[in-house]
């Protein structure tokens, strides 16, 4: 901003102008420091080339200011960056020690950094470099590894060949999509390896490169790898195993499973008449131990065979698991589609009247209700009570009106009238006692995996989602705004980025208040008073959006510098992230040589 001055003004000041300019520091410079601590700029600069044409400012540095502006923006536009840099000039280069030009992000240079990211031949690299590293650093534990995908639609022109297609999709299946499939390192989310794929591939088929990718990267064995039911097949089992790694992850109700899962349900329900289940127990918010499921297990031999038709043998842990909240939920739905049903069933034979339909042949009543009973599940859980009902019919023969003497017939006209729908409350009874179960298989022995852990290990999916989530709403990876495949794959990669420094944010702070036995307050503006020890890394983020540096040359050609004073709950955060308050402090030290050359 520049203020001019009044002509009054002037000639007592002097003729020079009086300049002002204002910078929203906010979280950029946080978000900087976190990953040039990290090792993201020198990882960076180690494996993308350096373009025989290139700029001064490195990629790595480049990377990290356009990421810090899609986290701060939820906006990975190419074409808003040269309009942002010309705003963040001062408080860049100060951060940075870069000579930063707009020109440095212009949207052939930033096309050419994404191409450079999408590359088969760095990106593997620079993974692996960055696992290694930020495990190191913040050691962080490595025995748990979870595997998912996620798909992204938008608008896009479908090629042929192209990484846009149709296929499975949970977000909106009239668009086409692209496949994003990740490896993720427990307890904190962490995402290790990112591949991406063409919309219309199966998830079943993404799991083996990933756990290759991943196996390649941390070069290690004895990792647990925890997964949906598509994770179970036993090609990818197998393939775990001869890896000397573990699976951990639920059977699906097909094939045999379907068949075997009615005598594991029974065998589980004898089990719990003879008190003979384990319990799981979990904390729930208040810290208050809750009683979340029970189950039992069982084990049996498995074997495959590898290409060079090599055996393979391996013992496997069957845990058949009753989830109280899943029964409860299935209670629920069952006696919701009881009720459906029931309508349904009564309204098929309304009384008589204008419009209303009547059911003449027991078959028809017969069928009809069959096909509702089946529709909702409830097959043998509905009584059905119906009589026939007959009243005369006087048809009088011949043309003309009736009369008392005229020859007539007199027919039967039937209708079948339901009496009464009642529930079987015995069979629903016994229905409801199989609700709540699911089959878990692993290869994990006892010792290291109890069958609580390994519940409870499941029950933390929500961690990988969280990575999908930042990816679409924080970092609005959609809608995408880019059209080649190597810029929409490199984009995607970018982005991971920007999801690995969110979580490794929130989880040094999260390790931190635990640590120490402490909370942060003033995270939420609606209670100042609140008091949290797991912040997450958005709260902690907005905490600096009242932070701007304000740079003023006076009439006299004297230049000033002022950030916003940091508050406490500020300090405490960088602190805690083991970043240096003069991160921040850093951007009032005046740097007069490139001011002046500016004005």
């Amino acid at each position: 901003m520049r203020a001019q001055l009044d002509e009054t003004l002037q000639d007592i000041l002097g003729t020079d102008e009086l300049i002002i300019i204002t910078e929203g520091v906010d979280d950029i410079v946080l978000l900087i420091g976190q990953m040039e601590k990290m090792g993201l700029v020198e990882i960076l600069n180690k494996h993308l080339p350096k373009h025989w044409k290139q700029r001064d400012l490195s990629w790595g540095w480049t990377a990290v200011i356009w990421l810090a502006y899609i986290s701060r923006y939820g906006d990975h536009r190419k074409v808003s960056m040269e309009n942002y840099i010309k705003g963040m000039l001062n408080t860049l280069r100060s951060v940075t020690g870069q000579q930063i030009e707009p020109l440095d992000f212009s949207d052939d240079r930033l096309t050419r950094l994404l191409k450079s990211l999408s590359n088969p031949k760095y990106w593997p690299k620079i993974e692996k470099e960055l696992n290694n590293k930020t495990i190191e650093v913040y050691k962080l534990p490595t025995e748990l590894v979870r595997c998912d995908a996620t798909s992204v639609s938008g608008y896009h022109q479908i090629n042929e060949e192209g990484i846009i297609q149709f296929g499975h999709s949970k977000d909106d299946p009239t668009l086409p999509q692209l496949k994003v499939m990740a490896g993720a390192l427990d307890p904190l989310g962490l995402p290790l390896v990112t591949s991406v794929v063409s919309g219309e591939q199966a998830d079943f088929g993404l799991y083996i490169p990933i756990i290759k990718q991943i196996d390649d990267s941390l070069n290690q064995t004895g990792l647990l790898y925890v997964g949906d039911s598509k994770m179970s097949a036993l090609e990818i089992r197998e393939h775990i195993i001869r890896k000397n790694n573990h699976y951990f992850s639920p059977l699906p109700l097909t094939g045999h499973t379907a068949t075997d899962m009615e005598s594991w349900i029974t065998e589980g329900i004898k089990k719990d008449y003879d008190y003979e289940l384990d319990f799981i127990f979990r904390k729930n918010n208040k810290g208050e131990e809750v009683l979340v499921a029970a189950g039992y297990e069982f084990e049996r031999e498995l074997s495959g065979y590898s290409l060079e038709k090599e055996e393979l043998k391996w013992t496997e842990r069957v845990l058949v698991i009753k989830s109280f909240q899943h029964a409860e939920r299935q209670v629920k739905g069952l006696e919701k589609r009881l009720e459906t049903a029931i309508n349904k069933i009564e309204a098929l034979t309304p009384a008589r009247g204008r419009g209303k339909r009547q059911i003449i042949e027991e078959t028809q009543l017969l069928e009809a209700i069959k096909t509702i009973t089946t529709k909702h599940k409830v097959n043998g859980l509905i009584t059905v009570e119906y009589e026939k009902q007959t009243e005369p019919n006087i048809r009088y023969i011949g043309p003309g009106r009736g009369s008392k003497n005229r020859e007539s017939e007199i027919t039967e006209k039937v209708r079948y009238q339901i009496t009464s729908v009642v529930k079987n409350q015995e069979q629903i009874a016994v229905s409801k006692e199989r609700f709540g179960w699911k089959a878990f298989v692993t290869s994990a022995v006892k010792n290291s995996l109890s069958l609580p852990e390994a519940i409870l290990n499941y029950r933390n999916e929500y961690r990988i989602e969280r990575i999908f989530n930042r990816l679409k709403n924080r970092l609005n990876i959609a809608p995408l705004f880019v059209k080649r495949d190597d810029q929409i794959t490199g984009l995607t990669h970018l982005l991971s980025l920007g999801v690995r420094v969110l979580t490794l944010l929130e989880f040094v702070v999260r390790r931190s208040l635990e640590n120490d036995q402490s909370k942060l307050t003033g995270l939420h503006p609606e209670n100042h008073q609140k008091s949290t020890d797991k912040p997450t890394a958005e709260r902690i983020l907005k905490a600096f959006s009242n932070l701007s540096l304000t740079i003023i040359k006076t009439v006299a050609g004297e230049l000033r510098r002022y950030l916003t004073p940091l508050s406490e709950l500020q300090k405490e955060i960088l602190n805690r992230l083991g970043l240096d308050l003069s991160l921040y402090l850093q951007l009032e030290i005046l740097n007069s040589q490139n001011l002046l050359s500016e004005w």
